[in-house]
This record gives C-alpha cells, structure tokens and sequence, in this order.
C-alpha cells in the first residue's frame, strides 16, 4: 500500500478515547495466532466464498485458514507483493507484485498459478468490479490503472489518472473510486468507458492509502498519513468531514452491518468510527493491537477484523543510503490478530 512507509510503525497509541454508546460497540482483541514465515508483508484479502485468509509476503501470498491460522498453501513468484482480488464466476484470484510490474492470476479451487500479466510499474491495489466484469489494478509510480480480463488474465486497457493513486473501491454500479495520494484527492472511474469522470480534494487530508465505501449511502471513507480520516459523499463529490485516526494508518473497511468504519494503524491502534447518520459521524474507540498492524480484512458476517503483524527489533543507526533505517522484523513472529466486537 503507502509506498512511503509500507513496513515502518509509527509508535504506540493505546487510548481508549470514548466508551461506544448503544449501536456502536468497539472492539477487542479475542485471539492472536502465531503464523511465522519470513519477510514483509502488505494487504491481507478475505475469500468469502472459500473463507481463507490471502496475505501478501513480498515474494508470496500465504493463504491461512482464519479460525485455526493453518497454512493452507503459498502461491509463489511475486516481487514486492501488494494487493488480492478474487473474480468468482472465473473461479480465478489476482495478486499484484510491484517490483515486476505484474499481476499473477491463480486458480482459486486448486491456488496454482495460471499465468502472469505484465501491466505497469508499481501495480499495487488491485479489485474485481462485478458490474463491469474487470479486474483493475491501481499502479502508483505509472500514474495509471490496468485493465483485465478476469478469465484470460489479459490486459485490455489503461487509465490515466494524471498522479499516483493507492487503493480503489467499486461501488457495485459501474463507477469506481481511487484515492490519489499524491494529489490529496479521490477519482471517480466509470468502469465500462475506462476513463476518470471526475475527482474532488480531500483536503486536510494528506496522502490517503486506504479506501472503503458505504454503498447504501453513498459515503466514501479515505485514512489519511495525517492521522485524519476524510469522509466523502460520493454521490455528490465534495467532502463531508474529517475524524482523527491513529497514526501509520494503511488500510480502511466499513461493516454495512453495524455502520462501523475502521482504520488500521501502524501505531499499534485500531480507529472505530460509527456512521450515527449519513452526515454525522464519531470516533468510538482506539483499541490498543500491536505497533505494525496497519492492514486489515474485514469479515462482513462475522462482523471479526483480522490485522497482521510481527515484532520488531531495535532500529539500526542511520547510515549512508539509509538516512532513515526501519526496524528488521524478528524471523518467526509474524502472526494474524482476530478483533470482535
């Protein structure tokens, strides 16, 4: 995601800021399971239909059943591992690898590989649009997105959004959205005539990552490297308003089912915000999960967040060509956190 700060945490916030009135419940921290495995990671995708777990790992995507952690299986021969998608009526997944500029097509039955597309540098986000029937990646340094055939794996279009998007959301009707983070703003696509209609800034908010969409109302939901989350009506194309959020932030949801939007911080926090109505809106709750877990899979039925991390160990002293070293990731302490409410 961020391309920024994909691995970097921001420090501790550990707060509780509201006790959650009736109707917005927050959430805690039920079961951490050890999963091990070496190397970063990036998104983490829940296959609802098969009700596994996909987890970017760089050079992998680990698929992990969420009720025991059990590795089911690896799918290989990524570089610089980023988003998941799932095309059910091909029965096929995507995964995107920036460092290659790739998108790896898999079998979602057996999770062998089928083949790779050469799309565009820095292909990261990547979703399924069920009304257009495409595959679109979000590429950050070619300022673009890829189309793609969901049963061939094919690429059959481009495009330009003029600056470097993060993540995008379809909104189920034929248009989607994508935050660009390098212009503080959001674009709105129309699926079908592959082309940007139109966008609208975000401001405050600076460099948002990830995305999420209330469809029944229409609200977007963008959490931005600022510590604000900026929330949007989409139908309009202006923006409503701003929450704060923790710091490190990545990735976003939003649970139509209990009107809980989330925001998953690299800080070690997790941001609840509940939609009271259309136009109003409040944090009710940072619940303290571990320094690193910035990003997420929500499971709409279960109403369970899952976020990952590991542990760390002490940040070396800056050098020549790292001006700004990270903390190495201790080897076999990755591990997936299952929040309820």
């Amino acid at each position: 995601m961020n391309r920024v700060s994909r691995f970097l945490p921001c420090g501790v916030l550990l707060l509780v800021l509201a006790a959650p009135p009736a109707g917005a419940q927050s959430y805690h921290v039920a079961r951490t399971i050890k999963l091990g495995g070496d190397r970063g990671w990036d998104y983490v995708a829940l296959d609802t239909a098969g009700h596994r777990l996909f987890i970017a790992r760089q050079n992998r995507v680990m698929v992990v059943d969420p009720e025991s952690g059990r590795l089911l299986a690896e799918i290989p021969g990524l570089d610089r591992a980023h988003g998941i998608a799932f095309a059910y009526q091909a029965g096929h997944g995507f995964a995107t690898s920036g460092r290659d500029s790739a998108v790896t097509m898999f079998d979602l039955k057996t999770l062998k590989v089928l083949g790779h597309t050469t799309v565009a540098p820095d292909d990261d986000a990547i979703l399924f649009d069920l009304a257009s029937q495409h595959v679109f990646t979000f590429n950050g340094d070619a300022h673009s997105a890829s189309v793609l055939d969901p049963a061939s794996g094919a690429r059959v279009g481009t495009i330009d959004l003029g600056t470097g998007p993060e993540f995008g959301v379809s909104a189920g009707d034929g248009s989607l959205y994508v935050n660009l983070e390098d212009a503080g703003a959001v674009a709105q696509l129309d699926a079908a005539a592959l082309r940007v209609t139109r966008r609208w800034s975000l401001a405050p908010c600076e460099s948002p990552s990830g995305l999420a969409i209330d469809r029944a109302h229409h609200r977007l939901f963008s959490v931005c490297r600022n510590k604000v989350m900026a929330i949007s009506d989409a139908a309009a194309g202006k923006l409503i308003t701003t929450l704060p959020i923790g710091g490190g932030v990545d990735a976003a949801a939003f649970d139509p089912g209990t009107g809980l939007a989330f925001a998953s911080n690299g800080d070690g926090t997790l941001t609840v915000v509940h939609e009271d109505g259309p136009d109003a809106f409040h944090v009710v709750a940072n619940v303290a999960t571990r320094q690193g877990a910035r990003t997420m899979a929500l499971d709409e039925r279960s109403h369970r967040v899952y976020l990952v991390t590991a542990e760390f160990g002490p940040t070396p002293a800056p050098a020549a060509g790292q001006p700004r070293p990270r903390p190495p990731i201790v080897p076999g302490t990755f591990a997936l956190m299952v929040l309820e409410p």
